[in-house]
């Protein structure tokens, strides 16, 4: 599964102020190391827990946003026109004789990131150097402080074209002949983005970092022999030093 940010809105509390007061040349935001658990939704597959580095930041105009990254090429209104990359592991190992592996994909674009004085607007638009496939995205994320801990609400829309479904979840003829599957053929998909990240203060730097995700599937990744459920969820927790 692709996490989408651990604290998509963190930008809009602390990484865009601090990179106009500080030097250019200087990292600002979180460093650090996470664990992600993902629900499995293939047939047969288990659920799937690993740890992985996690970085939420700029520096002048590169940035990352924990799987996103990025250059900053205009201003545009309240932020600016990015050329950006995902690392996606959306990929799935082999569910069984004759489906192969599905390699990850690697999404390439561009997107902007909008603060407004009334929260955080995300808009991507990318294209799949692997399948060819799209991918587009718009969400909005706001900010809830609750005592020492602060709430990142974020709702929005994913568009996945069909080649790109089909890549992930599709069942070639060639496949279902070797596997005895049914062939599938997926249309486009278009879902909601449902996440809560929260993050609260340590010990000096320190910050400890959550984020739930859950992802409803719709008919063309539901319809698939590949999936056996109607949504995935997955965890994300980390330790970070916040360079200020």
């Amino acid at each position: 599964m692709r996490t989408r940010g651990l604290v998509m809105a963190t930008l809009v509390a602390s990484t865009a102020a601090h990179a106009q007061a500080d030097d250019p040349a200087r990292w600002n935001g979180d460093i650090g190391i996470g664990i992600e658990r993902t629900q499995a939704s293939a047939p047969g597959a288990s659920a799937r827990s690993r740890a992985l580095p996690y970085a939420y930041g700029d520096i002048g105009r590169a940035f990352v946003r924990e799987d996103t990254l990025g250059v900053k090429l205009a201003p545009v209104g309240w932020g600016a026109l990015e050329l950006v990359a995902r690392v996606s592991t959306e990929g799935s190992d082999a569910d069984g004789p004759g489906l192969p592996h599905r390699s990850n994909p690697r999404p390439v674009g561009l997107g902007t990131f909008q603060e407004t004085p009334w929260g955080g607007f995300f808009a991507d638009a990318f294209v799949d150097t692997n399948s060819g496939g799209t991918l587009l995205e718009a969400s909005y994320a706001a900010e809830a402080p609750f005592g020492s801990m602060t709430f990142y609400p974020q709702v929005g829309i994913e568009r996945r074209s069909a080649r790109y479904v089909a890549h992930l979840y599709g069942v070639s003829a060639a496949e279902a002949a070797a596997s005895g599957e049914a062939t599938y053929v997926p249309g486009c998909s278009i879902t909601p983005l449902l996440q809560l990240s929260a993050e609260w203060p340590l010990v000096g730097s320190w910050v400890a970092l959550a984020h739930a995700e859950v992802e409803p599937f719709d008919h063309a990744v539901r319809d698939s022999p590949r999936v056996d459920t109607r949504s995935r969820a997955s965890a994300l927790i980390a330790l970070a030093w916040r360079f200020k």
